[in-house]
Parts: structure tokens; C-alpha cells; sequence
């Protein structure tokens, strides 16, 4: 497992950051480099249940291990889920089982936000996994500073 790191400085208030980060509108949109169709269901809850799921409501059950809004989230994800099934429990699940996805924001100024994203990727994703998200926080900071 990598753990892969990106930096953002964005010309944007931390609240407002945080608020395209995770509007369902927005989200969708700079996410899409990740996962297509991409919607985030969440009780914004410490071990609530948070979904990161397509289209086609496939994707990832995670819980969050530490909200600061709107300075911190930490997900850490349990396993997958597929039309309203959670599978936490099977041997390719556990592999993989316990990766997390870390948004940190700062305030450098009144009007400017540091942001820092560390996501985990196995090896052989490293490099798609690092395109689709470098790709996805420029649109982020180009809709923040529009």
C-alpha cells in the first residue's frame, strides 16, 4: 500500500473550501476523475457509516474516524458495497480493509486555504490514483477561485 500525498494553497475562505469539497453538486464534479458518478452519503458522524458510491450505487462503506469541520476529516474505509449490501467481511475486503482518505484545510489567510488530501492506493493503482486526483483538486481549486 502507497501512501500518496497532495497540496493545494486555494484563493478561497477554509468554509468555503470545505463546502465544495463535500456539496453534493461539487463533489460529483471534481470527483468524477475518481469515481464517475461519484455521490458521498455520510451521517457526518465519528464511526457513523459514510458511502462513497458510483452511478450505479456501487463503491465503498467507510466510517469517519475524526471530523474538525471545517478543518479535518479522516474516512477509513471497511469495505465495499453494492446496492445496499455492505461486504466488511470477506478475505479480498480484509486486504485492503482499513485504508484511509485525509482532508486537512488551513487557513494561510482570511481569503486563503492550504489544502492537504493523503489518500492510501495499492501500488498498482499508485499512478491512476494520483492522476484522478490531481486532476480532481485543480477543478476543486478552479471552481473555488471562479
Amino acid at each position: 500500500m502507497e501512501t500518496l500525498n497532495f497540496e493545494s494553497t486555494i484563493t478561497a475562505p477554509v468554509q468555503e473550501v470545505w463546502d465544495l469539497l463535500w456539496n453534493p453538486e461539487t463533489y460529483a464534479q471534481w470527483r468524477r476523475y475518481i469515481r464517475p458518478g461519484a455521490k458521498l452519503k455520510t451521517d457526518w458522524l465519528v464511526d457513523g457509516r459514510s458511502y462513497f458510491i458510483d452511478e450505479n450505487n456501487k463503491g465503498f462503506v467507510s466510517t469517519i474516524v475524526s471530523l474538525d469541520v471545517p478543518f479535518e476529516v479522516v474516512f477509513r474505509h471497511l469495505g465495499t458495497f453494492d446496492d445496499g449490501i455492505e461486504d466488511t467481511e470477506t478475505r479480498l475486503v480484509k486486504q485492503w480493509s482499513g485504508m484511509e482518505e485525509k482532508y486537512f484545510l488551513r487557513a494561510i489567510s482570511p481569503e486563503t486555504t492550504a489544502l492537504q488530501v493523503i489518500v492510501h492506493a495499492y501500488q498498482d493503482y499508485e499512478e491512476q490514483t494520483n492522476d484522478a486526483y490531481h486532476q480532481g483538486l485543480e477543478l476543486l481549486k478552479k471552481i473555488a477561485e471562479s
